[in-house]
């Protein structure tokens, strides 16, 4: 960060990573009227003030948690019995769980049965363990997974596959959020996760240069905020992204082109 704002660029995107970790270059470029524009850097879409960030693009969490939960109330007729994984020492992951947990909680017929805290950096090595351990706990009762991301679903493969499950399911597992290539492969074979809740990577790249546009022209970021969206076998049609219609077409006639 300190040599990207050495370079004295006309904008920085923050990709990926908390603004706060990096406040003193940050204010730099702030006090040098260099653009930040966020991807993923802060939990909110749109402005920030603190930290000062022309726009963060990102999907909603609330929308995201809400609609992963309102998957599974539905794919079980609203008769779960649900395993929620999530990295509790990340703040912003802490808080898409507890926004399922209030969301599954909405509906009586469905049962939390274990919230197992993973932190991301251990995945590769924690997971397969713990699902193990979960399929002896809950058997049957083990309906539903979801995760707070994608990547929690390719290391529990190899244990629902060494136990004897379907990859078809159940557990019928989703990703509450992500979306790279692996799930939707994973996704349309039918192998250890049924649904993720993807991020459009390419509108949102589309969107960074329309905000970048904005800021040199001294105009307000658009406060646009792309919709959520349920990725399954069913309607992916064997892409391995999420690529919505319409935004190309749309920002090159707000640029002129």
């Amino acid at each position: 960060m300190s040599e990207a704002v050495a370079l004295r660029p006309s904008g920085i995107v923050i990709g990926g990573f908390d603004p706060d970790s990096t406040a003193q270059q940050a204010a730099r470029a702030n006090a040098q009227r260099i653009p930040l524009i966020g991807w993923h850097a802060v939990p909110e879409p749109g402005p920030s003030r603190q930290p000062d960030l022309f726009t963060n693009v990102t999907t909603r969490v609330q929308d995201v948690a809400r609609v992963s939960a309102q998957w599974i109330i539905s794919d079980s007729d609203g008769r779960a019995g649900v395993v929620l994984i999530t990295d509790a020492s990340i703040p912003f992951a802490r808080n898409k769980s507890d926004l399922i947990r209030e969301e599954l909680a909405r509906c009586r017929g469905v049962r939390l049965l274990s919230v197992e805290n993973i932190p991301i950096p251990d995945a590769s090595s924690r997971t397969p363990r713990e699902i193990s351990s979960l399929l002896s706990r809950f058997q049957d009762r083990w309906t539903h997974s979801v995760a707070i991301n994608d990547l929690y679903f390719a290391d529990a493969a190899p244990a629902f596959r060494a136990a004897g499950e379907k990859g078809s399911g159940p557990p019928y597992n989703i990703g509450a959020g992500d979306g790279d290539p692996s799930a939707f492969q994973r996704i349309n074979s039918r192998q250890y996760q049924a649904a993720t809740v993807p991020e459009p990577l390419s509108l949102q790249g589309w969107q960074i240069v329309d905000e970048f546009n904005r800021a040199f022209s001294g105009r307000p970021a658009s406060g646009y905020t792309a919709p959520v969206h349920i990725a399954t076998a069913g309607n992916s049609d064997g892409a391995t992204t999420w690529d919505p219609s319409g935004y190309r077409e749309a920002y090159r006639k707000i640029w002129g082109k």
